[in-house]
């Protein structure tokens, strides 16, 4: 595992490139999540991208601008930015990997920004594996907010009341901050204008999403792009991973349904 900065001086990220330790034709991309779901998912992805490198599949990992190890404040961050800087792993990836076909593993909020990518004509991955997309803005930060407000009220012995009021008469409250992580008011936005009617596949590469069976806007999505003459494939999936809180006592930080279902789809 080797850990580097790449990208233009103006805008470095963070990587950490797994190299395979024998030959195969495929290489990945991890695009994460952000804010405390890319927390909830970290190892699982170190994980991964392990397991991946030990059957020959050359991985990178990185962290978009603003968020964990790359330059750049929490605020810094929004959605046309951070689409350019899946490209910039791309190519950083395809520089190392060499003819290698490259799939892109998108999870939550990164399954967005690698459709964005894919889309946008300026890197040409073979693949998506999109895991858990967000498809609805809008809803996303409505639950966002939820779960803030939740995990404020487990953290007091004496819980405000107030909270709760201010997230049913504010839309905007508990927006500037969520989980611990700072939003700009223009990433909320963008968040809230995302919606199914930009994240529209092309016909270019081959497209799965795993999504849990009561995930209805994310069905509803795929089924719309199915209808579209995509080439996409749909598969429910539920795991028992959190992606805003910790896991249960009972629950692995690695749940190993989810880390075999992603090395089958990977390979597949």
């Amino acid at each position: 595992m080797t850990p580097m900065l790449f990208g233009p001086a103006s805008r470095q990220l963070f990587g950490l490139f797994h190299s395979p330790e024998r030959e195969s034709s495929i290489a990945v991309l991890i695009c994460p999540p952000l804010g405390q779901e890319a927390v909830r998912a970290h190892r699982l992805f170190r994980v991964l991208s392990d397991r991946l490198a030990r059957s020959g599949v050359a991985v990178l990992r990185f962290d978009y601008h603003g968020s964990g190890d790359s330059p750049g404040e929490d605020t810094d961050g929004d959605l046309e930015g951070w689409r350019r800087d899946v490209c910039t792993a791309h190519e950083e990836l395809r520089r190392r990997a060499g003819s290698r076909r490259i799939v892109w593993l998108g999870a939550r909020l990164g399954a967005a920004l690698a459709v964005l990518a894919a889309k946008s004509g300026r890197c040409d991955p073979a693949r998506l594996i999109l895991w858990d997309p967000i498809v609805d803005g809008a809803r996303y930060v409505e639950e966002l907010r939820a779960g803030h407000v939740d995990a404020l009220e487990r953290s007091f012995c004496v819980p405000d009341p107030a909270w709760r009021r201010r997230l049913a008469k504010d839309g905007d409250s508990f927006t500037d901050e969520i989980f611990g992580f700072g939003v700009s008011p223009i990433l909320r936005q963008q968040l809230r204008a995302l919606g199914p009617e930009a994240l529209q596949l092309t016909a270019l590469h081959e497209t799965v999403v795993l999504a849990d069976a009561d995930d209805h806007i994310a069905h509803q999505w795929a089924g719309r792009e199915t209808a579209r003459h995509m080439p996409l494939r749909v598969t429910p999936f539920q795991h028992p991973l959190i992606w805003t809180s910790d896991p249960h006592p009972n629950n692995a930080m690695v749940p190993t349904e989810a880390l075999q279902r992603l090395l089958a789809e990977v390979h597949e």
